[in-house]
């Protein structure tokens, strides 16, 4: 497999994604472009590309600092705008939490609502000034969580758009239909600050 390659060639096993994961995101990539006639550089292996892009994401180190068996860092972020563009890794998450949901990993019982905001100086339409932050271009990461803080509702919106508008969009992008509560415990624990408050929300 390739994990097991590159783990041979000096990637530590913490920093390539398990095989299950390999197998989970092949059928979502996009098939390598070609050019026409054949010519050119064949096309990179786009699982490897993933690897990269997991590597840089699992580290946190910066694209152009990707270690050369990984591929250039130019290269992979290209990957990564394009494959973000065409909805892989969100399709990514869905495919994740509907497993998690039929295979009873989510705990439904408690769940917390709450948003956190990041800089953007980058971020196109889905910035906002942060009234905290002198008016610099921040998201906000609204994000829904079940009792072991996985999240499975998920909302990006500017800085300055209010907590109580994203409800709605963080609820609608669940992949699936919350069932009720069992009879032994008729509500489900819901956590969420003033900022929610609202009888719109409620």
């Amino acid at each position: 497999m390739l994990s097991a390659t590159l783990c041979k060639g000096g990637i530590k096993a913490e920093f390539v994604p398990p095989d299950d994961l390999i197998f989970a995101v092949e059928p979502l990539l996009p098939e390598p472009k070609r050019k026409p006639g054949g010519r050119g550089r064949p096309p990179i292996n786009p699982l490897l590309m993933f690897c990269a892009i997991f590597y840089v994401l699992r580290t946190g180190i910066q694209w152009k600092a990707l270690p050369r068996c990984l591929g250039a860092g130019s290269t992979a972020h290209c990957y990564f705008q394009r494959w973000v563009q065409a909805g892989v890794f969100h399709e990514l998450w869905k495919r994740g939490l509907m497993q998690a949901y039929f295979s009873d990993v989510l705990d439904l019982s408690f769940q917390s609502l709450d948003g956190a905001m990041t800089k953007a100086p980058l971020g196109g339409g889905a910035t906002g000034p942060n009234p905290t932050d002198r008016g610099k271009d921040h998201t906000k990461r609204n994000l829904l969580t079940e009792a072991k803080g996985l999240p499975f509702g998920l909302a990006v919106t500017g800085a300055n758009d209010h907590d109580m508008r994203s409800v709605e969009e963080v609820l609608n992008s669940i992949p699936f239909l919350i069932p009720p509560p069992e009879d032994d415990d008729p509500v489900y624990k819901f956590c969420a600050d003033k900022g929610y408050d609202y009888s719109a929300v409620r």
